[in-house]
């Protein structure tokens, strides 16, 4: 079975325990990483690149000491290895310019504001996360317990 990872980008401790904490029911089939900065974010995608794992999804934070969670998604964005990535802006500072860049430069999946529905996240998460597998060609089956049902039948009904 492919490892597929989420990683979740905040400076506040509490909250990357929160976030992880809230997606914790998809640990059996994915990995969930935390990361307290844009660069550590960097470094641990260039790390699972390396050992032949996908980032499924990012989640992350905008205000952060030594990058903005903006920018980080727009590098995502921008880099081909990642092309399939999906990624959430989840902040309570992006004011309405920067949620425009977030969309239009690094072509976000989703914007949640803090505080955050957990049951919201989660379900979100597992939207994208489906679509990351039927996009990427995995065997979807391998996932089926935490894949979003109306999106894997959509896809099924297309083939």
């Amino acid at each position: 079975m492919e490892t597929i990872n989420i990683i979740c980008v905040d400076d506040q401790s509490d909250v990357l325990d929160a976030v992880t904490r809230d997606l914790r029911p998809l640990e059996q089939f994915y990995r969930i990483e935390g990361a307290e900065s844009a660069s550590d974010c960097l470094a641990l995608m260039e790390e699972m690149d390396a050992r032949g794992e996908s980032i499924g999804l990012v989640i992350s934070d905008h205000i952060m000491p030594g990058g903005n969670g903006v920018e980080l998604l727009q590098k995502i964005f921008k880099d081909l290895r990642y092309l399939h990535t999906r990624k959430i802006l989840l902040t309570g500072q992006a004011n309405h310019a920067d949620t425009i860049r977030a969309v239009n430069e690094a072509r976000i999946d989703n914007y949640f504001e803090k505080p955050w529905n957990p049951e919201d996240l989660l379900a979100n998460a597992k939207m994208l996360l489906t679509g990351f597998v039927l996009d990427k060609g995995f065997e979807y089956k391998d996932f089926l317990p935490v894949l979003d049902q109306v999106v894997l039948l959509s896809h099924l009904s297309k083939t």
